[in-house]
């Protein structure tokens, strides 16, 4: 097992911790961090777009002028793609990007995400993270005890006023450990992790 620092939210060291080497130190699997990535950016996609082809344009059903004779370039409808108001070529139509994973590869992504923060010396422990109310200031305090400031915070449970506080932060997001993806692990420098955090996701993923 791996020992990390405990902090405070002062910066202070407190203590230490052991953390599972089964979710925090493994060999960084690069195949499945980069699919769940992937996933993960398909996912976000509406695919709700959708044009005409001029098949589907109303009218153009006359040939709007004869074939020879005009000095003209032949046509054959209004709604061909030329025409303003025709129809699109290779219309993209309305569909769904959604990508597939298998628990099993979407939690190896996750347990090497985890394990580079690690291993890169960006993980930080505290002890625990509460304001007695909303307050972006004591927020910004915080990140900057801790050194960083575009980080990861992961909470045990929902603190509303942990959420709104740091809301307002760039480069700052908060999320639950159930809530958590590869992505977001990797967007942000730094991992913040509560105490009770760290516990319920060796239960969760181990």
């Amino acid at each position: 097992m791996a020992t990390v620092a405990v902090y405070n939210m002062k910066g202070e060291q407190t203590g230490s911790m052991d953390v599972s080497d089964d979710i925090f130190g493994i060999p960084v699997n690069e195949h499945a961090v980069h699919m769940a990535v992937v996933q993960y950016l398909a996912n976000q996609r509406q695919g709700t777009k959708g044009t005409k082809t001029r098949a589907e344009v109303r009218g153009g059903g006359r040939k709007p002028w004869r074939q020879k004779g005009t000095g003209r370039a032949r046509q054959g409808s209004t709604r061909s793609p030329q025409w303003t108001g025709g129809g699109v070529v290779f219309a993209p139509k309305a569909r769904d990007y959604s990508i597939k994973l298998n628990k099993k590869q979407k939690r190896l992504a996750l347990k090497s995400a985890l394990s580079a923060k690690l291993k890169d010396n960006k993980l930080i422990v505290v002890d625990s993270l509460t304001f007695p109310e909303v307050k972006t200031k004591e927020m910004v305090k915080v990140c900057q005890n801790l050194k960083t400031d575009n980080a990861l915070v992961v909470l045990d449970s929902v603190d509303r006023n942990v959420i709104l506080s740091a809301r307002n932060i760039p480069g700052l997001k908060t999320a639950g450990v159930n809530t958590i993806n590869v992505y977001d692990i990797l967007k942000h420098d730094t991992f913040v992790v509560t105490k009770e955090a760290v516990a319920q996701m060796q239960e969760v993923y181990a």
